[in-house]
């Protein structure tokens, strides 16, 4: 199962979905941003995303859901490691959701069950939080 999420500059969640692991990201990030739950969000000017979303018909299914334009932000090098200062923002948020016992390993046997505990995962890290 792959997990697509979309935050804001704090890592806090936007939307997400879960999909089988045989859909493409490119998929599953247009069927995200597609969520009727998503529209009220059409404010949003960039999606900033990292480089498996790279391409024009992504950047063009995008601008015609939520008239925001997709940026890529990409590796500088292969193999050096270097923080991104854009791309750690999701990264950041992936981690926290891999804190979750039930989320560091794909061990649900239902999409829903996933995405729920994702919700799940979210709602503790903002009761934390706040």
């Amino acid at each position: 199962m792959k997990i697509h999420i979309s935050v804001d500059v704090l890592g806090l969640p936007y939307a997400a979905i879960v999909t089988t692991a045989n859909t493409s990201d490119i998929k599953g990030g247009v069927a995200m941003f597609s969520q009727p739950s998503f529209h009220p969000f059409s404010t949003i000017k960039t999606a900033l995303c990292d480089g498996t979303y790279e391409g024009s018909n992504f950047a063009d299914a995008i601008f015609e859901l939520i008239g925001a334009k997709v940026e890529v932000a990409k590796r500088s090098e292969l193999y050096k490691f270097a923080v991104i200062p854009k791309r750690w923002i999701v990264e950041r948020s992936f981690g926290w959701l891999d804190k979750c016992r039930r989320l560091w390993k794909n061990c649900e046997r239902k999409i829903e069950n996933t995405l729920n505990m994702v919700k799940f995962a979210f709602v503790r890290l903002l009761l934390n939080r706040f």
